[in-house]
């Protein structure tokens, strides 16, 4: 009866959120619909990323010290300079690896 469910639940969001991929026409939307539209990913993207940066397994602030918060500042610097999501995000997971397994190793 779970599969069932998760089938179904599945199925049911899948086609919520494809049909306003699908069906709705893109010159329906006006200009100023669209110029908010671009600025979705930029409002997400550190809503994401802001717990797993500053919050431990626990729920609890981390400390300054932590090796996450010098990788999110690495990214933040690189993001704000280059405008590129992908320079950002290598630039953080790199910073943060090498600080985790070369400096503190």
């Amino acid at each position: 009866m779970s599969w069932f469910s998760i089938l179904i639940s599945g199925i049911v969001t899948y086609f919520s959120r494809m049909a306003m991929v699908a069906l709705i026409d893109r010159e329906m939307l006006g200009a100023k619909v669209k110029e908010v539209l671009n600025y979705v990913p930029a409002a997400v993207f550190p809503a994401i990323i802001f717990p797993g940066v500053f919050f431990n397994d626990f729920g609890s602030l981390v400390q300054i010290t932590d090796p996450k918060i010098y990788g999110a500042i690495i990214a933040l610097v690189v993001g704000f300079f280059s405008k590129n999501v992908i320079a950002t995000i290598f630039s953080g997971l790199l910073s943060y690896w090498f600080i985790i397994f070369i400096i503190l190793k």
